[in-house]
C-alpha cells in the first residue's frame, strides 16, 4: 500500500494486503535474552540447587510458563508473521462457520480457529482473548471476517507510517543567507577537521566560514599581474589536510599550494600538460599521498608523492615566480619518490574526478554518454612475467629504475576498469562503500543507483527533480542522499526505501540566482550552497539526549491514561503521536500518528469497557479510536468554528452513554455515544439552557464528574461551575479566591487546571462523610467547596512545597489518598483519611512527595489494583512508580520490568535527568532558618507535645543558600537541646552538617573543639586528646 495514501479505509474484505513491515515496536533488540532480575527470581525458585553452573541457563530456558507466570504479562501474537497461505485457512474457516447461519463468531470458536489455521496450539489462550478484545472494540462478544480483516490491515498500515516516521528528515527552513565578498562566483567549497568552511572564488579569493555561516577571514592568494595580463583564474581546490596545505588548481595550468592556516604561498606546479578542471587529494598511506585532477581533454591525471613532506620541503625552497617557488610538472616527476600517471579516460572534458583509498581506485565523469562514469585503477595491472622482468633488471644495475613518464595519455586495459553508460552524461556522483552504492545525476534530471560492481542496469532510479543534477552527496550514516538541481532544489532520499523524504524548492528556501559549489557537511549535519550569495541549510535534528537518559516520545507528552481492560497504557504527544504500551514489561506495542493531523493533543480518556480511546485536540475536535490499530471509529465536532479541546470526559446520564468535553468555546459539547450509527462524523446535542446563559465567560480548562449527577467545570479566570447532568442547570457557582500573600500581587494565575471530587469525613476518623470539590488555586494551593446547599467555600491548604501551580489531582479507590502533581514535576501523597472537613480544621499533611519529572505532569493515574502510580510529562517521558513513589520505570526502556517483584524496578535508582537537575536539590528547615536544630532532631516529639501538626513548609524559592551560622547562634541552640554538656558545639555541627540525613551520635565518642578564631590558625588536636605524639609525650613526662 503507497504511503501517500492518507485516507484510511473502514473495510479490508478480501482487501488484505500480507507486506512483511519491519516492527520498530515491540520486545528489545535482545529480546531472547532474560534480564537480570528474572534470572535471579527463577533461580530462587530452583530449592535443590545451591549454585549457579552451565547447566543452569538451559535449564532456565526451559520453564516457558513460568517464566511468563512472573512476567505476568500475556504478550500479543505476532500478526505481521501472517501469510496469505495463513489468511486463506482462516477466511475458509470463517466462511464455514458462517454457513451454519451465524454472521459472527464467538471468543471460543475464534480461538479454536486461530490455533488450529495458524499452528498456534502452544499459545496461551489469554493471548488469544487478548487479541479477541482488541478487534472486538465495541465489546459486543462477536467478531466477523470482515472485522478481523479490517483490524490487520489497519495494523499493518499504521506499522508502515511508524516506520516512514521514524526515517523523517527536513532542513530548517528559509535558508541562512550570506553575501559573497566581490560577487565572484565560488569556485568551490570544502571543510576543515575543525568544521570551519573554506571557500575559493573564481578571483583567488579564499574565505574561512564558521559552521553557522558567520565570516571568520578572508583572503585574496593570488599574485597582483600588470593591466597587461589578463588576471589568473581558479578553477577548483581541496585542503590537504595532513600537510596543511590547500591546493588550488589555477587557469594558467598550474597547481598551486598554500600555508592552511596562514594562506601564505608555498609551493606550486607549473607547465601543467593540460587544464586542470576538477581537482582531489587523498592521503595513501603513512607520509604518502596523491593528487589527481581531470582535465579538458577527458584525461585523468594522477601524481603518487612518498615521503610527500620532504618533497614539498624540497619544493619550497625553489626559485620563486611570481612570489611563489615553482617547479614544472616535467622536473618534479624525475624526483624517486613522485610517479606522474595519466590516463585516457573519457571523450569530453571531465567534470568529477576522486580518488578513493578504501577501494584503491579513481572515479571520474564526463558528460560523454558511453563513459559518463568510469572506475578505474590508479596504476596499470602488470603480469608475472613482466614483474620478473622488471625485477631482474633492477638486481642487475644494483638500484632501482624509475620509469620515465609517457606524457601522452594511454588507454586503461578493459579489466583495469569499470564503465558505465548514462543517457546524457553525468555532472556529479558520489560513492558510499559502506552500502556499496554508485549515485550519479546529469542533465536528465534523474538521479541513478548502481551497484559499483554491475554498470549494465541501475539498480534504482529516483525521480522528482526538474531540472539538471548539479550535486550529490550520501550520508551514509544516517541512510539518506541529498541532491541538488541546477534550480536550486533541495531534496532528501531514503536510500533503503528510495523514497524522498524532504524537498526544498526555491519559494521555500530562498535560494534563488545560478549555483556555483554545494558542500554538504557530514559533521555539522548542514548543507552549504553558492549561488548569487552563501547559504546555509542545516538539518533538523533532534537533540543529542545524554545515555542514560530515557525517553518515551519525541515530543512532549500531553496526556496518559490506562487500559484496566487490556491492561495497556495510552500515550499522546504534543506531535499528534499516539503510542500504546504494555503495563506489564514497559515495552511498546503499538503506535499511529496524524491523530488529529498536524494538531496537538491535548486530552484523553477511555469508554467504560477501556477498550476504546477518545481523544481532543486543538484543532476543536473529539475522535473515537480503537488504538490497537489506529483506525478512528468516529469523529465527534461541532458545526460552527472549532477551537481548541482543553479536557473531555465519558458519562452516563440515564444510562445513555455521552462523551462531553471542555475548551476555548467556553461551552460545554455534548455527544451521544452510539457505536450502532453509521455516520462517521457526530453532530452536537441540544446545549443545556443555563449553558447558553450562565457559561464561563473564560476559555475552560477542566472538567470533572461525581455520579450520577454532578459535573463541575473549571475556567482561565478562576471561575468554577458545578452542574446537574440530569436537568442541565447550575447548581453552584465558584470563584478561587487568593491566598493572602498573593492578595496584591498583580498578574498572579488564577487558573483552575485541574478539579476532583472526594469524600471527605465531617468529623476526624468519622464515617459520616460528605461530597467537596476540590480544585488548583494561586500559588500552589488547593482549595475546598461545599457543593451542597448552594455551595461555599470552605478553606485551601498549600500543597506545593515550591508554591507552585498544581496541574493534576487523583484519588485512590475510596478516597483515602490524594495524589497531587505540580508543574516542575513533584508528586504529592495526602492522607485524607486523617483529614476532616471544616474551615477551623488542620490542613491535610503530605505523608510523602518526590520528584517524578523535569517539567511539567501532564497525566496522573492511580491503578489501585496494582498499587501503581501513571505519570507523564512535557520531558517527553512516561513513568510507573509505585504508590508510595518507588521508581519502577519509564515505559520505552530496554530491560522490561514485572509490577510484583520489586527487584525488577529501577528503584533506589530515580530518572538520571532528575538526579541532576538543579531543581532536584534538597531543602531543608534548618537551612532556611525556619526552625531550630532541637526540631529537626525530633519533630514529631516536638509536634506532640504542642497538640499540633507539622505545617507545611513555605518556601517562595527552590533553591536556598545555606546560611552562615556563628557561634553565637549555636550557644543558643545548646541551651535548647537535651544533650549532655560535652557534646556541646561538635554535635551541632554534625547535625547541621547532616541535618538532611539523621544519624545515631549516641555510640560516638565526642570531644570539645576550640572556638575557631576570626583568622586562619593550625588548630591544636591535642586539646581533644588525639595527637599521639604530644599526647605520649605528655604521659612521658608525667612518669618522670
Amino acid at each position: 500500500m503507497p504511503l501517500e495514501k492518507k485516507v484510511r479505509p473502514s473495510s479490508a474484505l478480501g482487501k488484505l494486503e500480507t507486506l512483511h513491515v519491519p516492527r520498530p515496536v515491540g520486545n528489545s533488540k535482545d529480546g531472547n535474552q532474560q534480564p537480570e532480575w528474572l534470572a535471579r527470581e527463577l533461580l530462587k525458585q530452583n530449592r535443590r540447587r545451591h549454585s549457579v553452573t552451565l547447566g543452569d541457563k538451559a535449564h532456565l530456558t526451559t520453564r516457558p510458563l513460568l517464566k511468563a507466570d512472573l512476567t505476568h504479562s500475556p504478550g500479543s501474537l505476532k500478526t505481521d508473521q501472517v501469510s496469505l497461505e495463513d489468511l486463506q485457512k482462516l477466511k475458509r474457516a470463517f466462511e464455514e462457520f458462517e454457513m451454519g447461519g451465524l454472521r459472527s463468531m464467538d471468543e471460543k470458536n475464534f480461538g479454536c480457529i486461530v490455533k488450529k489455521c495458524l499452528n498456534l496450539h502452544n499459545t496461551s489462550n489469554t493471548q488469544i482473548q487478548e487479541l479477541f478484545k482488541k478487534i472486538d472494540y465495541s465489546g459486543q462478544g462477536r467478531i466477523s471476517w470482515d472485522e478481523f480483516c479490517t483490524y490487520m490491515q489497519l495494523e499493518y498500515r499504521a506499522t508502515e507510517e511508524c516506520v516512514a516516521r521514524s526515517k523523517q528528515a527536513a532542513f530548517t527552513l528559509p535558508a541562512t543567507i550570506k553575501t559573497v565578498c566581490h560577487g565572484v562566483p565560488v569556485a568551490k567549497i570544502h571543510s576543515t577537521p575543525d568544521d570551519t568552511i573554506l571557500t575559493v572564488q573564481e578571483d583567488g579569493s579564499v574565505c574561512c566560514w564558521s559552521p553557522g555561516l558567520q565570516l571568520q577571514k578572508t583572503k585574496s592568494v593570488f599574485h597582483e599581474r600588470p593591466a597587461t595580463r589578463s588576471s589568473k583564474w581558479a578553477t577548483d581546490f581541496i585542503p590537504m589536510i595532513q600537510y596543511s596545505k590547500l591546493i588550488i588548481a589555477t587557469g594558467d595550468r598550474e597547481i598551486q599550494m598554500y600555508e592552511l592556516s596562514s594562506l601564505e604561498p608555498y609551493c606550486q606546479i607549473t607547465a601543467l600538460e593540460t587544464l586542470p578542471l576538477t581537482l582531489d587529494c587523498c592521503d595513501t598511506g603513512p607520509d604518502e599521498c596523491a593528487i589527481v585532477y581531470g582535465d579538458d581533454q577527458g584525461c585523468v591525471n594522477i601524481i603518487l608523492m612518498s615521503s610527500a613532506g620532504q618533497i614539498l620541503r624540497l619544493w619550497h625552497k625553489l626559485p620563486k615566480t611570481e612570489n611563489m617557488p615553482s617547479i614544472g610538472i616535467d622536473q618534479a616527476v624525475l624526483s624517486p619518490d613522485v610517479t606522474y600517471i595519466r590516463w585516457k579516460v573519457h571523450q569530453d572534458w571531465v567534470t568529477q574526478a576522486k580518488y578513493f583509498h578504501n577501494i584503491n581506485a579513481v572515479v571520474s565523469t564526463s558528460d560523454d554518454e558511453a563513459s559518463a562514469v568510469v572506475i578505474g585503477c590508479v596504476l596499470p595491472s602488470t603480469n608475472i612475467e613482466q614483474q620478473l622482468r622488471e625485477i631482474t633488471e633492477a638486481c642487475c644495475e644494483g638500484k632501482d629504475k624509475k620509469v620515465q613518464p609517457n606524457w601522452t595519455p594511454q588507454p586503461r586495459a578493459s579489466y583495469d576498469q569499470t564503465v558505465f553508460t548514462v543517457y546524457k552524461g553525468v555532472k556529479t556522483f558520489d560513492l558510499c562503500k559502506r552500502h556499496n552504492l554508485l549515485v550519479t545525476g546529469g542533465m536528465d534530471r534523474l538521479v541513478r543507483m548502481w551497484n559499483p560492481y554491475c554498470p549494465g542496469k541501475p539498480t534504482g532510479v529516483l525521480k522528482g527533480h526538474s531540472a539538471p543534477i548539479f550535486y550529490l552527496c550520501i550520508s551514509s550514516e544516517d541512510n539518506r542522499l541529498f541532491p541538488v538541481s541546477m534550480d536550486c532544489t533541495v531534496k532528501i532520499w531514503h536510500i533503503r526505501d528510495q523514497s524522498c523524504l524532504f524537498t526544498a524548492n526555491t519559494r521555500a528556501s530562498g535560494i534563488d540566482g545560478d549555483i556555483s559549489a554545494c558542500f554538504y557537511s557530514p559533521s555539522v549535519k548542514s548543507l552549504y550552497i553558492a549561488a548569487d550569495y552563501m547559504a546555509l541549510l542545516p538539518l533538523k535534528i533532534r537533540p543529542q539526549l545524554h545515555r542514560h537518559v530515557i525517553v518515551s516520545h519525541n515530543e512532549p507528552v500531553m496526556c496518559c491514561g490506562y487500559s484496566e481492560e487490556l491492561r495497556q497504557v495510552v500515550s499522546c504527544t504534543e506531535g499528534s503521536v499516539v503510542k500504546v504500551w504494555d503495563f506489564d514489561t514497559g515495552h511498546q506495542v503499538f503506535e499511529f500518528g496524524g491523530a488529529h493531523g498536524p494538531s496537538t493533543v491535548t486530552c484523553m480518556t477511555f469508554d467504560p469497557k477501556g477498550r476504546r480511546l477518545i481523544t481532543g485536540g486543538q484543532d476543536g475536535c473529539l475522535k473515537i479510536w480503537n488504538f490497537n490499530n489506529g483506525r478512528c471509529l468516529k469523529t465527534l465536532k461541532r458545526d460552527a468554528e472549532c477551537r481548541k479541546v482543553c479536557d473531555c470526559t465519558y458519562l452516563k446520564v440515564h444510562r445513555n452513554p455521552y462523551v462531553v468535553s471542555v475548551g476555548w468555546d467556553r461551552k460545554i459539547d455534548i455527544y451521544s455515544d452510539t457505536p450502532e450509527d453509521p455516520h462517521h462524523v457526530q453532530r452536537l446535542q441540544a446545549a443545556w439552557q443555563d449553558d447558553l446563559r450562565k457559561d464561563h465567560k473564560d476559555d475552560m480548562l477542566c472538567i470533572a464528574q461525581c455520579p450520577p449527577s454532578l459535573l463541575a467545570t473549571g475556567s482561565h479566570d478562576g471561575e468554577i461551575i458545578v452542574w446537574n447532568v440530569v436537568s442541565g442547570h447550575t447548581q453552584c457557582r465558584f470563584h478561587s479566591p487568593l491566598p493572602p500573600e498573593y492578595q496584591n500581587v498583580q498578574g498572579v494565575d488564577k487558573s483552575v487546571p485541574c478539579i476532583i471530587f472526594l469524600r471527605i469525613s465531617t468529623v476526624r476518623g468519622g464515617s459520616s462523610s460528605i461530597t467537596a470539590l476540590l480544585s488548583a488555586g494561586a500559588g500552589g494551593s488547593i482549595n475546598f467547596w461545599n457543593v451542597l446547599r448552594g455551595g461555599q467555600f470552605v478553606s485551601s491548604f498549600e500543597a506545593s512545597r515550591f508554591q507552585q501551580k498544581i496541574t493534576r489531582l487523583a484519588k485512590t479507590q475510596g478516597d483515602a489518598r490524594l495524589y497531587v502533581a505540580d508543574q516542575i514535576g513533584y508528586i504529592y501523597i495526602y492522607n485524607m483519611e486523617e483529614f476532616a472537613f471544616g474551615p477551623e480544621q488542620k490542613p491535610p499533611r503530605a505523608g510523602k512527595y518526590w520528584r517524578a519529572h523535569t517539567s511539567r505532569i501532564t497525566g496522573l493515574q492511580i491503578v489501585d489494583n496494582d498499587q501503581v502510580v501513571l505519570t507523564s510529562s512535557t520531558d517527553c517521558t512516561v513513568r510507573l512508580w509505585s504508590a508510595h513513589g518507588e521508581f519502577i520505570g519509564t515505559f520505552g526502556q530496554s530491560e522490561p520490568w514485572n509490577v510484583y517483584i520489586s527487584s525488577s524496578w529501577k528503584h533506589p535508582a530515580v530518572p538520571y535527568e532528575i538526579l541532576i537537575d538543579p531543581l532536584s536539590l534538597p531543602v531543608h528547615e534548618i537551612l532556611n532558618g525556619n526552625t531550630c536544630v532541637s526540631n529537626a532532631i525530633s519533630p514529631d516529639k516536638e509536634a506532640e507535645a504542642d497538640g499540633e501538626e507539622l505545617k507545611p513548609e513555605s518556601h517562595s524559592n527552590l533553591q536556598h543558600p545555606a546560611p552562615s551560622i556563628s557561634n553565637t547562634d549555636v550557644d543558643e541552640e545548646i541551651k535548647n537541646m537535651q544533650y549532655p554538656e560535652e557534646h556541646e558545639k561538635w554535635l551541632c555541627h554534625e547535625i547541621i552538617k547532616h541535618s538532611a540525613k539523621l544519624m545515631n551520635h549516641s555510640g560516638l565518642e565526642c570531644f570539645d573543639i576550640v572556638e575557631p578564631p576570626n583568622i586562619c590558625v593550625r588548630s591544636d588536636p591535642s586539646l581533644a586528646g588525639i595527637d599521639r605524639f604530644r599526647c605520649s609525650t605528655e604521659k612521658l613526662e608525667s612518669t618522670e
